[in-house]
């Protein structure tokens, strides 16, 4: 049985994982976000080895997710799911209204499973394709 937990880690933690996982032909500089130390960013651990991270922030009650990512060996086993879990009952422990993300048009089906609601606001980053997904929360 495998051990999981999530914990709040320092951004700098997220980078190596940011890049493997989404960008690694760009340098690493390219995944490292200028606002990141005002972020609060979370791992997950599987088995004492951190296997996805995701960063969040917020503007009043409204708050977002950026750079989410799972190691690739480890995709498919459900640690997104476990993460995602996490920081939706994290923002909503908060008083948050709205969650959001710029996904990847190819997840849309992921973030569905979780209430999350397609915009029509697309946009397209580095020859790929995003599209805002908001999560209304109703505390």
């Amino acid at each position: 049985m495998q051990e999981i937990q999530i914990e709040q880690i320092r951004p700098d933690l997220t980078w190596r994982i940011r890049h493997e996982v989404m960008y690694p032909d760009l340098p690493l500089d390219a995944i490292k976000l200028a606002n990141d130390n005002d972020g609060i960013h979370f791992g997950l651990f599987a088995n004492n080895q951190l296997t996805s991270i995701v960063s969040l922030f917020n503007s009043g009650n409204v708050y977002q997710f950026r750079k989410f990512a799972t190691i690739v060996e480890s995709q498919g086993k459900g640690y997104g799911s476990l993460l995602l879990d996490h920081i939706i009952n994290y923002v909503k422990s908060l008083g948050a209204a709205k969650l959001w993300c710029n996904a990847r048009v190819s997840a849309i089906p992921f973030y569905n499973k979780f209430g999350f609601v397609q915009t029509d606001k697309f946009s397209t980053n580095n020859g790929i394709d995003f599209v805002i997904m908001e999560l209304e929360l109703n505390n």
